[in-house]
């Protein structure tokens, strides 16, 4: 729970609260805006919620986000360092990725919210967040693990954490990718990047 709330971001979120610019809008069950420091040097962003999020209201509360936590914190990064959203705000129904056009309506909110947390880093979970934000085209396989330099943003696609609740296999790679999120984070920190 954020107790110190930035203005502008609880404004943008009370906007979206009766949001109907796609079809999600009128489905949902609740808005999922985000969670986390809203002073985060780092922002993940996944693809949208899920079930548990859509009941919840806050995102990556099932078992990927359970799984994400996880990893996080074995990566040590600190609470007050990270925030956590998705490309979407509402639910696509049967947990189905969110369609271009869904895409498209939710993109201007999570670049104001992301302006608004002015983070270092953004972390990429998932083809769908890769697609959105990278290229259109991008195929997370072979994107993973690669910074891309994006404005004043470092920009680093890897793998949802759902895919590797269905391949374990992919769990070592994320890892790595964790790991060199967190030594550029801590070089940025000590530089004052």
């Amino acid at each position: 729970m954020i107790i110190n709330r930035k203005p502008q971001l609880e404004t943008l979120e009370g906007k979206l609260q009766c949001c109907e610019d796609c079809v999600l809008g009128k489905t949902k069950t609740r808005l999922v805006f985000g969670r986390g420091s809203e002073n985060a040097g780092i922002v993940f962003i996944g693809e949208g919620p899920g079930e548990q999020e859509d009941l919840s209201g806050v995102p990556f509360v099932g078992r990927a986000g359970q799984l994400l936590d996880k990893i996080i914190q074995a990566a040590k990064i600190p609470e007050a360092d990270y925030y956590i959203c998705n490309i979407v705000k509402c639910r696509p129904p049967g947990n189905r990725a969110p369609l271009p056009e869904e895409v498209k309506a939710c993109l201007p909110f999570l670049r104001r919210q992301i302006a608004e947390i002015n983070p270092k880093i953004l972390v990429l979970l998932g083809a769908s967040a890769g697609k959105a934000i990278i290229d259109p085209n991008l195929a997370i396989t072979k994107a993973r693990g690669q910074w891309v330099e994006m404005g004043k943003f470092m920009v680093m696609p890897t793998f949802h954490p759902a895919a590797l609740l269905r391949d374990p296999q992919k769990k070592i790679p994320v890892w790595e990718d964790f790991q060199e999120i967190k030594r550029v984070y801590d070089e940025m920190k000590a530089q004052n990047v």
